[in-house]
Formats: C-alpha cells, sequence, structure tokens
C-alpha cells in the first residue's frame, strides 16, 4: 500500500496547494475539479500509475488500463454520471499532480494517515488491509505476533513490516521485497515473514497452491481512499455517496473478490 515516500511530495504541497482551486481547469495541462464542473464536462479526470499491479495496470503490459482501484473508479463514476479520463502519473510525482490540477483526484491505494490528511481530503476508505503473518501451512507454533519471539522471519529493510518483526522479538533476515521472502518461506529457509494482507491475497490469487496461510493480523489496519486537494469537499461528499451506494449493491465486494479472492473494502 502507498504508505512511503510522502516528504517530497508534502513539501511540494506546502508551495502549490493554492493552484488547486476547484474546478478552475482552462489550461491544457489542468482539469476541471469541482463537482459541478466535471458534470458539465461529463468527464473526471483521476491521477493513477499504471504500473501498480494489481491495482492500476496495463493488462498484458501494454493493453488497457485495469485493476482494482481502476474499476472502483469506473463504478464510482458511473454513479456519479460522468466518464473517467486516467492521468497516468508516477508515484513520486503524484501529489504535485493533484496539487497542479492536473486531475480531480488519485485513485492508486493511497493510505490516510495524519500528514497526508493536513494536506488532503480523503473519501471514505475503500480498501482495508491488516499486517499479516504468513507461514507455511500447516504451521502451528505461531498465531500471534508474541510468537515471533525467537523465530526467523523474511523482510525488506525499508518496511514497517521489519520494525513490526524486530519489536516482537523475531531475528530478521533482510530481503529486497515480498518474493524474495516468500521463496525464504517456501523453501523453509525462514520461519515466517509479515506484510500487508492485500499482497498474500494477490499471491495467492496468481499462486492459488502455494502451501502458505495466515498465522495472525494486526488491529490496526492500514485504509486506503481517493485523495482530493484540500477543500474540494462537495465531490468528496459526492464520491463518497456513489462508495455507499457501491457497498450496498455490493459491487465493491464483487470487484475486490475478482481481484483478492474476498472482501477488502470493510
Amino acid at each position: 500500500m502507498r504508505i512511503h515516500k510522502t516528504l517530497a511530495a508534502l513539501a511540494l504541497a506546502t508551495g502549490t496547494l493554492t493552484l488547486a482551486a476547484c474546478g478552475s481547469g482552462g489550461a491544457d495541462d489542468t482539469a476541471q475539479t469541482g463537482l459541478a464542473a466535471i458534470q458539465d464536462e461529463g468527464t473526471i479526470v483521476v491521477g493513477t500509475e499504471g504500473t501498480y499491479r494489481p491495482f492500476s495496470f496495463h493488462a498484458d503490459g501494454a493493453g488497457d488500463l485495469t485493476g482494482y482501484d481502476v474499476e472502483i473508479t469506473e463504478a464510482v463514476a458511473d454513479k456519479l454520471g460522468v466518464d473517467v479520463k486516467f492521468e497516468e502519473t508516477q508515484w513520486d510525482a503524484i501529489f504535485a499532480g493533484l496539487d497542479a490540477n492536473r486531475f480531480a483526484m488519485i485513485a492508486n491505494q493511497v493510505s490516510i494517515n495524519p500528514d497526508r490528511e493536513k494536506a488532503y481530503d480523503f473519501s471514505e476508505p475503500y480498501t482495508v488491509s491488516p499486517g499479516v503473518i504468513v507461514v507455511p501451512e500447516g504451521e502451528t507454533s505461531i498465531s500471534s505476533f508474541a510468537d515471533l519471539a525467537g523465530k526467523t522471519t523474511a523482510q525488506s529493510l525499508t518496511s514497517n513490516w521489519y520494525t513490526l518483526a524486530q519489536e516482537n522479538g523475531a531475528k530478521v533476515e533482510a530481503v529486497e521485497g515480498w518474493a524474495q521472502a516468500v521463496s525464504l518461506l517456501e523453501q523453509g529457509r525462514v520461519d515466517a515473514t509479515v506484510n500487508d494482507k492485500l499482497t498474500y491475497l494477490d499471491y495467492m490469487q496468481q499462486t492459488p497452491d502455494a502451501p502458505l496461510q495466515i498465522a495472525a493480523e494486526t488491529d490496526d489496519p492500514a485504509l486506503s481512499a481517493f485523495a482530493f486537494a484540500k477543500g474540494n469537499t462537495e465531490l468528496r461528499d459526492a464520491v463518497n455517496e456513489a462508495l455507499a451506494e457501491l457497498r450496498a449493491d455490493g459491487t465493491l465486494a464483487e470487484i475486490s473478490e475478482k481481484y483478492f479472492g474476498e472482501n477488502v473494502t470493510e
């Protein structure tokens, strides 16, 4: 989930928030961002990476833009009665793009945190993902985070999960990411790995026969939502209303189950 690389984006936000006046648009590289202007135009411009599988990516590498966030965005736009134009932007520049009025909102698994809430408005979360301990199938010696004491886990040095594993007494073997961690786990070279649940669920969708299971979950899940320029509350509220309708009619759950095999939207 997108909980990293925030400092540069927030620094840019400090100096550029005033450029994001709702509904101003007009220049070639700007978009309508206010609800009324978006509905008049019939299109909402949305920032996303386009390289972040399974959330926002191109099918087969060069096909149509698709993914979990893409489909939820399209469903929200349908409720608003408008089309979607996705503006593909690198993660390091995506908040600056929102500040500069290049798009009306970001749909890219943006995690809500206190620093971001100071600079941006957020919709209600459409993704809820706790941290999980992943162990070999049939493993019974680990059923809580306290059970990591004395065990060996595989973690990326730069992740929050490295810290969590260490705090619970694990001996941590440094790896470059999930792929290497799960490889060591499946080879029996480590006892467990800690990561977010979405990563595990996506892996199991791609490799359903992988002999893995979840041993425990954190009590404080990460919450991801659409991000808006500060003060764009009318659009945010309309998006929230659309999300509530999509939750009630089962659309959010259906999209989630397609990508993750279970409902991760609440």
